[in-house]
């Protein structure tokens, strides 16, 4: 007998209310290029921590932009968000809206690898598989975006 979680329970997201497995992209603004690709996490893994986790890939000096999952790290900028008692100021919302305008273009390359259906439905084939089959989607959008811009058709 074995102590600890099952293989399902390792899985099990509370939020999702699910079995989830969880991936991290790193991607350039403007939707130019895709620089990190982490598959096939735990469900219940925080976003914040699974950055952390593969931080050590980057330049210490570099920032990133993020959502506000993500919130709590020196290295990463989000929105600001108002608390229960102060609303956030005209120079909060100002900013708010220049990071949105940065972000909409990662937002749009998530949305290409989403199409695919792979990163947000269940997934159907074996767990070992997951890993190539959204890196085979990566390679995908990476050469459609690539072909967009070789033949300057940027729609």
């Amino acid at each position: 007998m074995t102590c600890g979680l099952s293989r399902a329970e390792k899985y099990y997201s509370g939020k999702k209310k699910m079995h989830t497995l969880k991936n991290q992209f790193i991607v350039l603004p403007n939707e130019e290029d895709i620089v990190d690709v982490i598959v096939g996490k735990l469900g219940k893994t925080s976003d914040i921590n699974l950055f952390r986790a593969s931080r050590d890939k980057f330049d210490p000096k570099q920032k990133f932009l993020a959502d506000k999952a993500y919130k709590g790290d020196d290295a990463i900028v989000t929105s600001h968000k108002k608390t229960k008692n102060k609303e956030i100021t005209e120079l909060q919302k100002q900013e708010n809206k220049e990071l949105s305008s940065i972000r909409i273009g990662v937002e749009h390359l998530i949305g290409r690898i989403k199409i695919f259906k792979v990163a947000r439905d269940r997934f159907r084939l074996p767990h070992n598989k997951y890993n190539r089959v959204i890196m085979s989607v990566c390679g995908l959008v990476r050469f459609r975006m690539n072909q967009v811009f070789i033949l300057g058709l940027n729609s």
